[in-house]
């Protein structure tokens, strides 16, 4: 029996609810039918992250899976039968929101970055086309640019959409701003990049600071830092907090029943960069995270922000 719309965005809200962590919290300061859409989203990307990440699998045999799922989708996406709840909802958030289908294509390759040689260009063909490299590094910022951009970027693109829009500054702005999430992101997992024998931050800064990849790999046994590994660290910091500047031009240029939502994303990814650089860029010793009690507390100010807007729309 095929789901219903409610029924399928049900199911993306569980999905959301049960894994996006920071990202929900946001979500909850948004309208019905944008939260619908964006945990719709969400539970499309969380699919595809879940097939790249599966390392019972081959990086080969996750490729192909991948390739097989965004064909499914596709044969979904332009009115094939299914009963997969997650394309029931992104089909109808889609049509509503006006989200293209090069872009949802693109959250999919951006969530296969990592099965793809750090060098390779041809991110737009299959990702079963690219044979993997023994080990994950980018040799420049504008290498690395590129990869936090299919991975991080792009969702903010999509965001928006939902979030709408008029100005088309917001897009490079969201693209910036996906861009400090995401070395955010980078900053924290270090260690356990890796381990996984990736190591995000690009050769040319080790090699402007002097630290090797095997000191990096060193690490994350604990071995406390040099002054010059926490110097790179509070480079790659400072080049974060570069971007967040694009998030604050970002909130006065979509729908203000939106803005309360976003300001709550970037609130609290931020505060996880303000807790790394407290640690001094310890990233090694422990996870870095921000408390739910803080995540909480950031939520209800945007809360209140989603209250104020709602009640000057009614005004």
């Amino acid at each position: 029996m095929t789901l219903t719309v409610e029924q399928a965005y049900a199911v993306c809200r569980q999905i959301a609810r049960r894994e996006a962590k920071n990202f929900y919290y946001s979500f909850v300061a948004l309208p019905e039918a944008k939260r619908d859409a964006i945990c719709a989203v969400y539970a499309f990307m969380r699919h595809a992250d879940d097939l790249s990440d599966d390392e019972t699998k081959s990086r080969e045999d996750r490729r192909v899976d991948l390739d097989a799922w965004l064909e499914a989708w596709h044969q979904a996406a332009q009115g094939g039968a299914t009963d997969d709840p997650v394309f029931i909802a992104l089909r109808d958030a889609q049509a509503r929101f006006h989200i293209t289908t090069d872009l949802l294509d693109q959250l999919v390759r951006g969530t296969a970055m990592d099965l793809l040689p750090a060098h390779s260009n041809d991110v737009g063909a299959g990702v079963a086309s690219v044979q993997p490299l023994q080990f994950d590094t980018y040799a420049t910022f504008d290498d690395l640019y590129r990869y936090c951009y299919y991975v991080a970027s792009v969702v903010g693109l999509v965001c928006i959409r939902i979030f709408e829009y008029s100005d088309v500054r917001a897009e490079k702005l969201a693209e910036e701003t996906g861009i400090a999430f995401q070395l955010t992101n980078i900053l924290r997992d270090v260690r356990e990049d890796a381990e996984r024998d990736r190591v995000y931050l690009p050769i040319e800064d080790l090699e402007r600071f002097g630290v090797t990849i095997r000191e990096i790999q060193q690490l994350k046994n604990g071995r406390h830092l040099t002054l010059n590994q926490r110097e790179l660290l509070e480079f790659e910091a400072k080049r974060a907090e570069h971007y967040y500047k694009s998030g604050e031009a970002l909130l006065p240029l979509i729908a203000a029943d939106a803005r309360p939502a976003l300001w709550v994303l970037i609130t609290i990814y931020h505060r996880l960069l303000q807790r790394i650089e407290d640690k001094n860029f310890d990233v090694f010793t422990e996870r870095v995270s921000v408390p739910t009690i803080t995540k909480l507390a950031i939520l209800a100010r945007g809360l209140v922000r989603m209250l104020i807007a709602r009640l000057r729309g009614n005004t």
